[in-house]
């Protein structure tokens, strides 16, 4: 185990810090014949130059040259390079700026080995990866309200929502369905408050067994229980700050009794002690369930609510937002093609309307693992289609896919029907035995048929089209020559 400051970084199997200059200034590979740090073995890579210790790799792929040239936290999944001995690796990346002051004297590299296909197709090992990253943007303060990706105005509105409450000592809950990201718009609260980092403590109320949770948000009086020590509790350690507590709704409902009380008086007493502790913290709840239905479920004390209530914002499931589904498509082809070394054109037209019809359970979570899993597995330099998608969405897709075939099937086909029955009362009503006004009939049908779909459409000219099968330009030239504003 390494500990760089308060981050613990469990089973890297390489760190390695390289100066300004790219010289390596500390390396901890291992040689696998020996068991020796090559730091130790003559000849090798301390104080060497970088690119001469990885001759074959790229300046244009290196994760170290990236981080040293913007000053970026990098990351870099399934990077394969040879070190100047002739071995060659396969390995996942996160790469850290050293600065002094403003200037960039140097990266870390924080590396954990792929040492075979089963273990790249792992998602453990992709997951133990992927939370080392979240942990270090989170204590770099990456995490702000800019990294909110959004269009829909309802999370326009919550962000302006949250930057009031950051400013606020209000108890402040964020709920929302798994995926939706709670965690984040916290985080963004909590750097928007502008608290110290030491003063904000994170605690998944869901992750601590039940009869812990008291001892760990209170602390504990020496001698309460069989080898109990004096121990600070987290609302002592917030105290002056933040204390962010995730999966609210799993606190033990009587342990939600006391933490009203915190919220309300800032009084609470250590187990075993019988005196009042004072503290003034901030509460950030999170919970991914409505709170009335935790109110119902008697998982949510309705006092506990009501402190609350002034002060809470729910973040849509993205089949609310759809416009921000393309979002984050095209940002996550980018940000995952950048991260495998993987140039990928884009998406087929079928996979996109795809994607925007599905209902996304897991929310923006599944549909950002969804993309990271085709590029993972794509050739370079691809356009991604239907079948690139994980084989549980090829069938959830297709089956509901299918169902909304039969619907626009259905649609069509009383579409069909209304246009005959208004073209069958044209006849009967101007004919009677006259010539046939058939431009006349054509143009009126076809103008309430496309004036029906705009109005479906909100106006949008675009997805009329898509939904007539027409090129734009030619609705364009129609809704001219049939005088449709």
């Amino acid at each position: 185990m390494l500990s760089i400051g308060d981050l613990i970084l469990n089973s890297l199997d390489y760190v390695l810090i390289v100066d300004r200059n790219y010289n390596i200034a500390f390396n901890t590979r291992y040689d696998e014949k020996t068991n020796t740090p090559i730091s130790n073995i003559k000849n090798g890579f301390i104080n060497r130059n970088f690119f001469e210790a990885y001759p074959n790799l790229k300046r244009e792929e290196s994760s170290v040259v990236k981080c040293m040239e913007t000053g970026e936290i990098v990351v870099c999944k399934n990077q394969t390079y040879q070190d100047y001995l002739g071995r060659i690796r396969t390995t996942n990346n996160v790469t850290v700026p050293i600065l002094r002051g403003d200037s960039i004297v140097g990266v870390v590299e924080l590396v954990k080995d792929i040492e075979a296909l089963e273990n790249i197709e792992s998602q453990k090992s992709d997951t133990d990866f992927d939370r080392l990253v979240e942990k270090i943007q989170k204590e770099s303060g990456l995490i702000t309200f800019d990294s909110i990706m959004t269009k829909n105005k309802e999370m326009l509105k919550n962000i302006e929502i949250g930057k009031v409450l950051a400013k606020l000592p209000n108890p402040t809950l964020i709920y929302g369905e798994t995926g939706t990201g709670k965690e984040l718009f916290a985080q963004s609260i909590i750097h928007y408050s502008g608290v110290k980092k030491s003063k904000v403590v994170v605690l998944n109320c869901a992750a601590v067994p039940e009869n812990l949770v008291e001892s760990i948000l209170f602390g504990t009086k020496r001698g309460i229980y069989t080898g109990a020590e004096n121990r600070v509790g987290l609302f002592e350690e917030a105290d002056g700050g933040i204390l962010f507590l995730d999966e609210l709704n799993s606190m033990p409902y009587h342990i939600q009794a006391k933490l009203l009380r915190v919220i309300q008086d800032g009084i609470f007493r250590s187990l075993g002690d019988n005196k009042d502790k004072y503290v003034d913290v901030k509460i950030i709840g999170a919970m991914n369930i409505d709170p009335i239905v935790a109110m119902e479920n008697n998982q949510f004390r309705k006092d506990l609510f009501y402190r609350f209530s002034s002060s809470m914002i729910r973040l849509a499931p993205l089949r609310e937002r759809k416009e921000d589904i393309d979002l984050f498509i095209e940002y996550y082809i980018k940000y995952f093609g950048d991260l495998y070394g993987k140039k990928i054109r884009g998406i087929t037209q079928d996979l996109r309307e795809i994607m925007m019809e599905y209902s996304w359970e897991g929310n923006v979570r599944e549909l950002k693992n969804t993309i990271e899993l085709m590029i993972k597995f794509a050739e370079n330099n691809v356009l991604l289609s239907v079948e690139y998608l994980p084989k549980y969405l090829q069938q959830r897709i297709g089956e509901a896919h299918s169902n909304l075939f039969e619907e626009k099937k259905e649609n069509q086909e009383l579409i069909e029907k209304e246009i005959m029955k208004d073209i069958k009362s044209d006849i009967e009503e101007k004919t009677q035995g006259s010539a046939i006004a058939y431009t006349e009939i054509i143009n009126r049908v076809e103008k309430n048929l496309i004036q029906s779909v705009l109005d479906k459409c909100n106006g949008n000219k675009s997805k009329a089209a898509k939904m007539l099968m027409l090129p734009r330009q030619t609705l364009k030239y129609k809704l001219k020559k049939l005088h449709i504003q």
